[in-house]
């Protein structure tokens, strides 16, 4: 057992027998945890949906929240000393960091990490298998019309559920006549 040492807190020494060093087969042990954490958060949270990301609630912070710290002793294992917290802290920010770069930089990882947008409302109908598969209510949907100032599903052209989570919207009004869209995107154009 590592003897006492005294540690300054708020103008006071503290007797403490946690060390603040640590070896480095410790040092890389909490990397490698740390590391098959993130990893594994990472996927949880992608297979989660996209709704989940975007808006939480109440049950969804609380679960973020009992997630942190049910991973956080897996992640440093029995090491609680200063320069454990700091190497797991600083794998996750790098790890973090690196996750982004590739994703700026490859499009097949991106939408392997982030997803792709779907659409939740073409033509004026809603699309449900899309509202099914992404876990939308059509509830949702509405307070999203609501947001952007539209009352009924038939004034949209279309719906999107973007990969943060939020719902953007296209009115029909909102497409100017003269524009000639892709002709994938004809049904801008309400059938008149």
């Amino acid at each position: 057992m590592a003897a006492p040492f005294l540690l300054w807190s708020a103008g006071v020494w503290l007797q403490s027998s946690t060390p603040m060093t640590t070896n480095l087969h410790t040092v890389v042990e909490i990397l490698i945890r740390t590391a098959v954490i993130y990893l594994f958060v990472l996927v949880g949270v992608r297979l989660s949906g996209k709704r989940e990301v975007g808006q939480m609630t109440p049950f969804d912070l609380t679960l973020l929240l009992l997630l942190s710290n049910s991973v956080q002793n897996a992640m440093t294992g029995p090491d609680t000393s200063l320069v454990g917290g700091v190497v797991a802290a600083a794998t996750l920010l790098i790890l973090n960091y690196g996750v982004a770069e590739v994703a700026g930089m490859n499009r097949r990882f991106r939408k392997v990490i982030q997803g792709s947008p779907s659409l939740l409302i073409h033509n004026g109908e809603l699309v449900m298998p899309h509202l099914a598969r992404e876990h939308v209510s059509v509830d949702e949907v509405m307070r999203a019309l609501r947001e952007h100032g539209i009352s009924c599903v038939q004034d949209v052209s279309l719906a999107v559920l973007e990969v943060d989570g939020s719902i953007s919207v296209l009115r029909y009004d909102d497409v100017r006549p003269e524009a000639q869209p892709h002709k994938r995107l004809r049904f801008l154009h309400k059938n008149q």
